[in-house]
């Protein structure tokens, strides 16, 4: 749980680091895991899930950013961790006691070559009408600055829903935004970090000789529905903490799905929230931000 000067710096931040979210011992499980579980999909899938965005690409040095969406179903051992008391104790603390799953995604940095991620909000991929969404990135080893450890711009989430660039996957415009102006913060195995979906955010390049293991969770009130129909998977919509006092129908997925295990376009069965259609932004983020959306982010 946070405490009242936690709770505070979130509201005023739009973010906080909580400290051994995890034990030393169970990042280090969780690491395993994670290298094991991309092992065995590249191995599946006779190729390298690279997530690295065209945004990201950094002139002659090719990077690489090897991930996977909704990691509960690869992996029992991730189902746990979406149902831990202190990742879901911190959440509520945020959210109120209602914590309901968007979804979750691995990252792997590889050494020497980890992918960057220009700074962005995560708001333009899946906007919601009560802007209640935040993530949680757990560490499953050390981040330090050399490691492209995440960064963020502290009190930007009360700026509201910024325009972005859609080219290359959403993002604010680099020559305003740069990564140098974020404030990194280095975390160690078993640390997270909460973040609103407001709050700008971003990485450097992974330059060390180890990977960088996190994973991303992504939650929001179930009261919140989502002004548009967009980035939908099958693990949408399950509860991680108290209830859904709304009713709603979850998502439902039939078998075709993307590699990254996000469903194929029109592939999502009609939930009963109210929302635009994908891809359709007009009026929802005005016409600076009109156009498709990439799920594939941090």
């Amino acid at each position: 749980m946070l405490t009242e000067e936690q709770t505070q710096f979130y509201a005023d931040n739009g973010y906080v680091v909580v400290k051994g979210l995890l034990t030393k011992e169970e990042a280090a499980a969780y690491r395993q895991e994670a290298h094991a579980l991309m092992e065995r999909l590249t191995r599946l899938r006779e190729q390298e899930v690279d997530a690295t965005w065209g945004s990201a690409a950094n002139g002659a040095k090719k990077t690489q950013l090897l991930h996977c969406h909704d990691v509960q179903f690869q992996a029992a051992a991730f189902s746990r961790l979406l149902l831990n008391d202190r990742l879901t104790s911190v959440a509520a603390d945020i959210l109120g006691p209602n914590v309901q799953l968007h979804h979750s995604k691995m990252f792997i940095k590889p050494p020497e070559k980890g992918s960057p991620f220009p700074l962005h909000q995560d708001a333009p991929f899946f906007p919601h009408e009560q802007h209640s969404m935040i993530a949680a990135i757990v560490h499953f080893d050390d981040a330090p600055l050399e490691k492209g450890c995440v960064c963020v711009v502290p009190g930007s989430h009360k700026q509201g829903m910024l325009p972005h660039i859609q080219d290359g996957s959403w993002h604010l415009p680099t020559d305003e935004f740069p990564i140098d102006m974020a404030m990194p913060l280095p975390a160690e195995a078993g640390d997270a970090v909460f973040f609103s979906y407001l709050t700008i955010h971003g990485s450097g390049i992974n330059v060390s000789n180890e990977a960088r293991t996190t994973v991303l969770i992504q939650m929001r009130d179930p009261a919140d529905p989502p002004s548009l129909r967009t980035h939908e998977s099958r693990g949408q919509g399950m509860m991680l903490a108290g209830i859904d006092p709304t009713g709603e129908k979850t998502v439902s997925v039939d078998r075709t799905q993307n590699a990254d295990g996000t469903m194929a376009e029109g592939q999502a069965a009609s939930t009963e929230r109210h929302g635009a259609t994908h891809p359709v932004l007009a009026g929802a983020m005005g016409g600076a931000m009109s156009g498709g959306m990439t799920a594939g982010r941090m």
